[in-house]
């Protein structure tokens, strides 16, 4: 199966990424690669150390969840991973507990967009869900994890493509793009700014979001079919 040898390479290397750019300490997060042609993910295996992980190592899954190649267990979050892969469309799915991201989410506060930092990616504040229910938590925890920041995602009116990330009450950052490197970009653009926000904040803490024409100026410029940031082709 050459498509899954491929996207095992992608988790591998998304992984890889996550303690290299000071996302994770010991085994706190994960990255997925997604295939929505063929309908799997690869993930990283629970509970192995980064420096011991291996391509061979990522396990396979359909999206229903059974596992179609690898001898580990996938990690614990993987049916977070699952839901947001099925309901976003998305190509990668990072999670981590990086310090300033899970300062917000455990404070259960929306992280604002104070500038243009967080505008280049995120068109707007990226938001918080609500904790979730006892029930939710007894039972399919990890599930409702994903189906939470869903129903934040489509109560709220959000894109997940204009805002590609997540805090979840209590818990931690959810990141996703188009493939698996994108969604680890995000997880380092989202650490950044929460750091820059929490700074904002702690400065003046009356600092006004950004206004929205600069905003949308800075989001628009770099996304959407009018961009014009970067290089043609």
């Amino acid at each position: 199966m050459m498509f899954a040898k491929e996207l095992r390479e992608q988790a591998y290397e998304a992984n890889l990424a996550l303690p290299r750019y000071g996302l994770v300490l010991f085994t706190w997060g994960n990255a997925s690669a997604i295939d929505h042609c063929e309908g799997l993910l690869a993930i990283k295996p629970s509970g192995v150390e980064y420096d011991g992980l291996r391509p061979e190592h990522m396990v396979v899954l359909d999206f229903n969840g059974r596992i179609v190649e690898g001898e580990l267990r996938p990690s614990s979050d993987t049916p977070t991973h699952l839901e947001l892969a099925r309901a976003f469309k998305v190509g990668g799915v990072v999670h981590t507990h990086s310090r300033h991201a899970t300062m917000w989410a455990q404070a259960g506060l929306d992280l604002p967009c104070y500038g243009t930092t967080q505008a280049d990616y995120f068109w707007g504040a990226v938001p918080c869900t609500r904790s979730l229910r006892d029930d939710e938590v007894a039972e399919h925890y990890e599930l409702h994890t994903g189906t939470v920041i869903v129903e934040t995602f489509r109560s709220r009116g959000l894109e997940p493509g204009n805002v590609p990330g997540a805090l979840v009450r209590n818990h931690a950052p959810f990141t996703w793009g188009v493939d698996a490197a994108a969604a680890v970009y995000h997880a380092c653009v989202l650490e950044e700014v929460a750091r820059l926000a929490l700074g904002t904040r702690l400065l003046n803490s009356e600092s006004e979001p950004l206004p929205e024409m600069v905003l949308n100026k800075h989001h628009l410029r770099k996304h959407g079919p009018d961009a014009y940031y970067g290089q043609s082709g």
